[in-house]
């Protein structure tokens, strides 16, 4: 296993650091979009990946993954209005720490970045790297166009 370090463009969002950040250190909010089926739509992109039976609170999310069994990520460190770092657990084969970092440019004017570090074997990696290379950044661009209430 080694660890791969994935990073995002920055990206600009049209709304308050403090609003972003109180939305997206809840996961709650996420449940939502599972609701709404926004999900599906995001996971539409990657057609192999099927998200099932998925549940949150305001730390941490569980769901299925089709082939892979049960997934979780929780929220592991909050510096508020800042940054949210994120670990994966359950049964998947790649291990995630994950970071939403976030920086006021005016009012209502925010940069985000993801950063990923992925812990995965060699094998997986040559299966995952380039869809992991895109798909920080279309996770970045969906952050950064949500409507953050």
């Amino acid at each position: 296993m080694s660890v791969t370090k994935y990073v995002s463009d920055v990206k600009i969002v049209n709304n308050n650091q403090e609003i972003i950040y109180n939305y997206l250190s809840n996961f709650e909010n996420l449940s939502k979009y599972v609701n709404e089926g926004l999900l599906s739509k995001m996971t539409e992109q990657v057609p192999q990946i099927q998200i099932s039976n998925f549940e949150s609170d305001a730390d941490s999310c569980r769901f299925q993954i089709a082939g892979m069994g049960l997934a979780e990520i929780r929220i592991i460190e909050r510096e508020p209005s800042k940054t949210i770092k994120i670990s994966s657990s359950g049964s998947m084969p790649v291990e995630i720490v994950f970071w939403i970092q976030l920086l006021p440019v005016a009012a209502y004017e925010t940069k985000l970045r993801l950063t990923l570090d992925a812990d995965m074997s060699m094998m997986i990696k040559m299966l995952v790297n380039k869809k992991l290379e895109e798909g920080i950044n279309k996770l970045a661009d969906m952050l950064a166009a949500l409507p953050y209430r």
